[in-house]
């Protein structure tokens, strides 16, 4: 493992260039995972059924357990008709300091006729000085469902490091059947954080977009009553919910319950929490 949590001296550490591509396919009433390759330090260790053969869940693991400058992250996940996918992670993403270089992770999702993919990982830490370019991109069939949330932590708080250099550049894409559902993106700069326009000074945002039935407005009401700095709406065929605060584990415990809440009714499923978020 790289160890790249100095902030001293720019030391430069050789790049990871990794890839993850999963297929899954519906076999009678298991949704199978039949695909799995990778290179470099990105995989998956196994399928999980925790809440029966319908909805396999997987955990992406990156062993190195950190992002440097230059560093290039890819993962492909294609979930055909009628699978129902949960994908997270076994804890904190970290993005450390550039060095230079830009960091880069790429997500490409396709959710199949009638499937359902959820992408739900644990939140993500931008180190101060961190450069990085993060892309999503989701392409849904018809009567496909998405759920996807992120935690965004800038600097770390809990050790009194502040995020107040680097830059971080987000695009998020949705389609469904060709047609462009949702189109998102920004940079994010120490300014841009501390702006009344930004995040008003905040050191940790939170979002999930959802695309499958409407939310109808009681639902809604349930979602931003759990907490004051939670927001939610439903713009045409996405529902939305974004959440501003100073404390990870804060905002990611926030996010589970809007997932929570929606979940039935979006997937007729209860929620079943990945086993990796209790530890």
């Amino acid at each position: 493992m790289r160890d790249c949590t100095s902030t001293d001296a720019p030391t430069v550490f050789p790049a990871w260039q990794a890839s993850l591509a999963l297929g899954f396919l519906r076999d009678g009433a298991t949704t199978r995972l039949v695909r799995r390759t990778h290179r470099g330090p990105l995989r998956v260790q196994k399928a999980l059924y925790p809440e029966g053969p319908g909805a396999c869940h997987v955990i992406v693991v990156h062993p190195p357990g950190g992002v440097v400058g230059g560093d290039r992250l890819e993962i492909d996940v294609d979930a055909g008709p009628a699978c129902n996918v949960l994908a997270t992670s076994p804890g904190a993403a970290k993005w450390y300091r550039a060095n230079g270089r830009v960091s880069q992770q790429a997500v490409r999702l396709r959710v199949g006729a009638g499937a359902a993919i959820e992408w739900l990982p644990q939140e993500t830490i931008f180190y101060d000085a961190a450069s990085v370019d993060l892309d999503h991109e989701v392409d849904l069939a018809a009567g496909s469902t998405y759920i996807g949330s992120e935690v965004l932590c800038f600097g770390r708080v809990a050790a009194g490091e502040a995020f107040a250099r680097g830059r971080i550049r987000q695009r998020t894409r949705i389609r469904q059947e060709g047609r462009l559902l949702w189109w998102e993106q920004g940079i994010l700069t120490p300014d841009g954080i501390a702006s009344p326009l930004g995040m008003r000074g905040h050191a940790v945002c939170a979002t999930l977009l959802a695309v499958g039935r409407p939310v109808p407005a009681a639902l809604q009401a349930h979602v931003r009553a759990l907490d004051p700095q939670l927001a939610s709406s439903q713009v045409k065929s996405v529902f939305v919910a974004r959440y501003l605060g100073d404390d990870g584990e804060a905002a990611r415990a926030v996010m589970a319950q809007v997932w929570a809440l929606l979940r039935p009714h979006l997937l007729d499923r209860p929620a079943c929490p990945p086993r990796i978020w209790l530890t």
